[in-house]
């Protein structure tokens, strides 16, 4: 009897581990194709994910995991921003100090607009339907109007700002890089209404927002995650990450935050009990796979990521030489159930 009961609670474990494995890698999306790579967006209402090329943006559609487009002349592009009602994107050219407008039904370039140094992140605040670039070299903020284009102000920041996100009610929240804390900005009045320390947090860049609770969640390159309380200002948790985190993402359906690592792992954190935040999984990733995007649809996260050759060795021009990248081995990871 005794055995019987055991080799059951056995094959019950198998059938449990089975039918919930936990997020792991569902399928590769092989897209090839010139150029690096920083952020990515998914634009739920049209089925499309963005991603930044260097010198250009490739638009997927989600529903059939096929390259539907491209946005040509986009020098150093890092982000990519999104106004559904207006009909109109945004790129963020780190390497022109320009921002790309272009139409979300054609991808047809639409204008340009003039930003500080190195734009960076890049994000819509649709409360004020503003456009508000994070501007690495000049540490300062463009604001921009999405309807025309239009600069409106320029918003010091005193540091190198990292990645963005929004509240929906006219509040924009962005990593400082170099003060190792969490901006508030007012965007009616385009300007930093409050300052957050992350402490014990270092060099935060990736974001991600649970607008509903006010948490915003930033990830480290001390290896740790905070999760900012954004009605009290404290940090409430630091779970553990991966190394060299430069992506971040929150599911709203699902209530979990995630920390895409260049290490090769993606973290995916839950609310314990209230207020309190742990490691729920760590996913295996691959090495590079250091941003993402979560299609809140499927809930599927998206990691670009490639291979690479061996570094080649340091001249007196070059003494930390980058890696060139295997032709045509760029490609996404989804992560999913």
């Amino acid at each position: 009897m005794k055995k019987l009961i055991l080799l059951f609670c056995l094959a019950f474990a198998a059938t449990s581990y089975a039918a919930d494995p936990g997020y792991h890698i569902i399928k590769r999306l092989k897209v090839g194709g010139e150029g690096g790579w920083d952020y990515l967006t998914v634009d739920n209402a049209a089925r499309r994910l963005y991603i930044s090329r260097s010198t250009h943006v490739m638009v997927i559609d989600l529903d059939t995991d096929k390259v539907v487009g491209d946005i040509p002349n986009t020098p150093g592009v890092h982000g990519i921003a999104i106004a559904k009602e207006l009909n109109r994107g945004f790129t963020s050219n780190g390497k022109a100090d320009t921002s790309t407008i272009f139409d979300l039904k054609t991808l047809k370039v639409l204008g340009e607009v003039k930003t500080g140094g190195n734009p960076d992140a890049i994000i819509y605040e649709p409360a004020t339907k503003k456009v508000f670039t994070f501007n690495g070299r000049s540490k300062d903020a463009t604001v921009f109007s999405a309807a025309t284009g239009k600069v409106s102000k320029t918003i010091p920041l005193g540091g190198k700002p990292e990645f963005s996100t929004v509240d929906g009610k006219g509040k924009v929240y962005v990593n400082n890089e170099d003060t190792n804390e969490v901006l508030e900005i007012d965007g009616r009045k385009a300007i930093v209404s409050r300052k957050f320390s992350l402490k014990p947090c270092e060099e935060p860049s990736g974001m991600a927002i649970d607008a509903e609770h006010g948490r915003v969640f930033s990830g480290c390159h001390n290896r740790i995650m905070t999760v900012l309380d954004t009605k009290t200002g404290k940090v409430l948790a630091t779970p553990p990450i991966g190394a060299n985190v430069d992506g971040n993402g929150f599911d709203s359906g699902t209530g979990l935050a995630f920390s895409s690592n260049g290490d090769g792992t993606l973290t995916v954190v839950h609310e314990a009990s209230p207020g309190t935040y742990e490691v729920m999984e760590t996913v295996a990733t691959q090495r590079g796979a250091r941003t993402m995007a979560i299609d809140l649809k499927t809930h599927n996260i998206y990691l670009p990521t490639a291979l690479f050759m061996p570094p080649k060795a340091p001249t007196a021009e070059t003494l930390k030489p980058r890696p060139e990248m295997v032709k045509d081995s760029f490609e996404v990871l989804v992560v999913g159930k």
